[in-house]
């Protein structure tokens, strides 16, 4: 079967997601490929960074 592989980390900007028109499983994903951007990049960004990244990859949740 065909599919996507990510090519590259970076969060979704949150401003941009209307979190009322996600499905569950689609809020898992986000908040999924989120958990995964800080996994990955964040122990490569210094203090400041790295507490930015925390910040704009919380779970959706955090949005309400």
């Amino acid at each position: 079967m065909l599919g996507f592989t990510t090519l590259t980390l970076a969060p979704i900007d949150r401003a941009l997601i209307d979190v009322a028109l996600l499905t569950p499983a689609e809020r898992d994903w986000v908040d999924a490929y989120h958990a995964r951007v800080a996994a990955a990049v964040g122990p490569l960004l210094d203090d400041d960074a790295r507490i930015w990244l925390g910040t704009v990859t919380q779970p959706l949740e955090m949005l309400r």
